[in-house]
């Protein structure tokens, strides 16, 4: 019940400060306000950049960016909204507005070579890095380095800016994971099984790492689960991967027995490996 009361004092306090000097009240009460809306925007883009379903932050970043072409930091999350869309040529276009603004910083920079990774232009984003310099040393950087190493097969560079790149941030499962992959095109299979592990350990949801260490486990014909934490869902999808592996390595039987396996352990119809132990037993 007091709530109205407040509600009165604060609008009676707002009307006595506008009414105390004219002019300079009038300014007073338009820039607390303004300082508000400042808030209420910084809050609204990070809900965008998080939370809401990125389409609709491209939509919001687009529309506020026609409206503030001069701002850097809605440019930046129209950027970032678009690659969250997985819209990656035109996020990449977006951030090659923004690393050409006055304001522009050498982490633009880099979130425009990522922008360029993910657009499968490599050359522009090899430049872009390089062009960053070298005193500016961060985690992001140097995980970008590693990818664009590996792409090129210059595996002791790719080492070493993973390597870097792990030592600097306290969640290094994704990077360990990127490793661990380039390990296993090498053709490293056991180095590959233990990054996979780490990544797995440093984070459990990391569903990705964890097939890729069924892949590396597989490779060396070693087709027991690992002892990692999985649900009954990931189990089945995860013996799904070892039998194709085995059956790729010939092992054919093996294959079928981990194939039954999934079917069995999965807690729904499994489609995709029932259609896989069919057509093989079709085959035979």
């Amino acid at each position: 019940m007091r709530h109205p009361i407040l509600l009165a004092a604060c609008i009676a306090g707002v009307t006595a400060v506008a009414g105390c000097g004219d002019k300079s009240g009038d300014e007073t009460v338009t820039r607390a306000f303004q300082d508000v809306n400042v808030v209420d925007e910084t809050n609204l883009n990070d809900v965008m950049l998080t939370v809401a379903d990125p389409n609709e932050a491209v939509s919001y970043f687009a529309r506020t960016a026609q409206e503030h072409p001069e701002r850097i930091d809605i440019q930046r999350g129209l950027g970032k909204s678009l690659i969250r869309a997985k819209r990656n040529q035109e996020g990449a276009a977006a951030w090659s507005k923004v690393v050409k603004h006055k304001e522009a910083t050498p982490d633009d920079r880099i979130d425009y070579a990522d922008a360029l990774i993910r657009a499968g232009d490599w050359a522009e984003a090899e430049k872009m890095l390089d062009s960053v310099p070298p005193t500016h040393e961060t985690y992001n950087r140097y995980r970008l380095e590693a990818i664009v190493a590996d792409s090129k097969q210059e595996w002791a560079k790719a080492d070493s800016f993973y390597e870097i790149a792990i030592g600097m941030t306290t969640k290094p499962g994704s990077v360990m994971n990127n490793w661990g992959y380039s390990k296993l095109t090498r053709g490293d299979y056991k180095d590959a099984e233990r990054l996979f592990t780490q990544a797995v350990q440093q984070d459990p949801t990391l569903f990705t790492a964890k097939n890729n260490l069924i892949l590396a486990r597989g490779a060396q014909r070693d087709y027991t689960l690992p002892p990692i934490a999985m649900d009954q869902t990931e189990r089945a999808q995860l013996l799904h991967t070892l039998a194709l592996s085995a059956i790729k390595k010939g092992d054919v039987e093996t294959g079928k027995g981990l194939l039954r396996d999934a079917i069995s352990t999965h807690p729904q119809h499994f489609e995709a490996a029932v259609r896989s132990l069919r057509a093989l037993d079709n085959a035979g």
